[in-house]
Protein backbone atom coordinates (compact mmCIF):
# COMPACT_ATOMS: atom_id res chain seq x y z
CA UNK A 1 0.00 0.00 0.00
CA UNK A 2 1.38 3.52 -1.09
CA UNK A 3 1.90 5.62 2.00
CA UNK A 4 2.39 8.62 0.31
CA UNK A 5 -1.12 9.92 -1.01
CA UNK A 6 -1.57 9.94 2.93
CA UNK A 7 1.92 11.89 3.88
CA UNK A 8 0.64 14.81 0.67
CA UNK A 9 -2.68 15.24 2.36
CA UNK A 10 -1.93 15.49 5.69
CA UNK A 11 1.50 17.84 4.68
CA UNK A 12 -1.21 19.86 2.83
CA UNK A 13 -3.52 19.98 5.68
CA UNK A 14 -0.96 20.59 8.25
CA UNK A 15 1.27 23.60 5.95
CA UNK A 16 -2.85 25.45 5.58
CA UNK A 17 -3.17 24.94 9.83
CA UNK A 18 0.19 26.75 9.81
CA UNK A 19 -0.78 29.45 7.69
CA UNK A 20 -3.76 29.95 9.35
CA UNK A 21 -1.96 30.01 12.90
CA UNK A 22 0.21 32.72 11.37
CA UNK A 23 -2.05 35.24 9.36
CA UNK A 24 -5.33 34.48 10.99
CA UNK A 25 -4.67 33.55 15.04
CA UNK A 26 -1.66 35.41 15.70
CA UNK A 27 -2.87 38.96 14.50
CA UNK A 28 -6.45 38.11 16.57
CA UNK A 29 -4.24 37.46 19.36
CA UNK A 30 -2.26 40.57 19.17
CA UNK A 31 -4.61 43.22 17.30
CA UNK A 32 -7.71 42.27 18.97
CA UNK A 33 -6.83 40.49 22.14
CA UNK A 34 -8.05 37.15 21.46
CA UNK A 35 -5.48 34.78 22.77
CA UNK A 36 -7.62 31.96 22.44
CA UNK A 37 -7.72 32.10 18.62
CA UNK A 38 -3.61 31.04 18.93
CA UNK A 39 -4.70 28.56 21.62
CA UNK A 40 -6.97 26.79 19.63
CA UNK A 41 -5.47 26.47 16.38
CA UNK A 42 -2.15 26.33 17.93
CA UNK A 43 -3.36 23.14 19.33
CA UNK A 44 -5.23 21.63 16.16
CA UNK A 45 -1.09 22.78 14.44
CA UNK A 46 0.39 20.80 16.72
CA UNK A 47 -1.61 17.60 16.71
CA UNK A 48 -1.55 18.00 12.52
CA UNK A 49 2.28 18.04 12.54
CA UNK A 50 2.54 14.71 14.81
CA UNK A 51 0.07 13.29 12.92
CA UNK A 52 2.74 15.04 9.86
CA UNK A 53 5.46 12.99 11.79
CA UNK A 54 4.17 9.94 11.18
CA UNK A 55 3.25 9.89 8.16
CA UNK A 56 6.78 10.90 7.05
CA UNK A 57 7.98 8.24 9.27
CA UNK A 58 5.71 5.92 7.71
CA UNK A 59 6.63 6.54 3.95
CA UNK A 60 10.00 6.44 4.49
CA UNK A 61 10.29 3.33 5.67
CA UNK A 62 7.69 2.12 3.98
CA UNK A 63 8.67 3.23 0.29
CA UNK A 64 12.59 3.05 1.50
CA UNK A 65 13.28 6.36 0.76
CA UNK A 66 17.15 7.88 1.47
CA UNK A 67 17.14 9.72 4.96
CA UNK A 68 18.03 12.97 2.75
CA UNK A 69 14.03 12.68 1.16
CA UNK A 70 12.50 12.55 4.58
CA UNK A 71 14.63 15.16 6.47
CA UNK A 72 13.62 17.94 2.97
CA UNK A 73 10.06 16.82 3.78
CA UNK A 74 10.62 17.70 7.33
CA UNK A 75 12.55 20.70 6.59
CA UNK A 76 9.76 22.03 4.41
CA UNK A 77 6.94 21.56 6.63
CA UNK A 78 9.10 23.75 8.86
CA UNK A 79 8.37 26.63 6.48
CA UNK A 80 4.81 27.94 5.82
CA UNK A 81 4.94 27.58 2.33
CA UNK A 82 7.16 24.59 1.88
CA UNK A 83 4.72 21.59 2.02
CA UNK A 84 2.97 23.84 -1.29
CA UNK A 85 5.99 24.09 -3.42
CA UNK A 86 7.49 20.58 -2.60
CA UNK A 87 4.05 18.86 -3.27
CA UNK A 88 5.04 18.46 -6.94
CA UNK A 89 8.31 16.13 -5.82
CA UNK A 90 5.68 14.50 -3.83
CA UNK A 91 3.44 13.43 -6.58
CA UNK A 92 6.04 12.42 -8.88
CA UNK A 93 7.70 10.41 -5.70
CA UNK A 94 4.03 8.88 -5.40
CA UNK A 95 3.97 7.69 -9.30
CA UNK A 96 8.01 5.99 -8.60
CA UNK A 97 6.48 4.19 -5.71
CA UNK A 98 3.70 2.59 -8.17
CA UNK A 99 6.53 1.96 -10.78
CA UNK A 100 8.93 0.97 -8.04
CA UNK A 101 11.64 2.87 -8.93
CA UNK A 102 13.80 4.47 -6.13
CA UNK A 103 16.24 6.85 -6.09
Amino acid sequence: MNPIPFLRKVALTEAVSFLVLLGIAMPLKYAAHLPIAVKIVGWIHGVLFVVFCFALWRAWIGARWPLSRAVTLFVAALLPFGPFFIDRRMRAWEAEFGSGATE
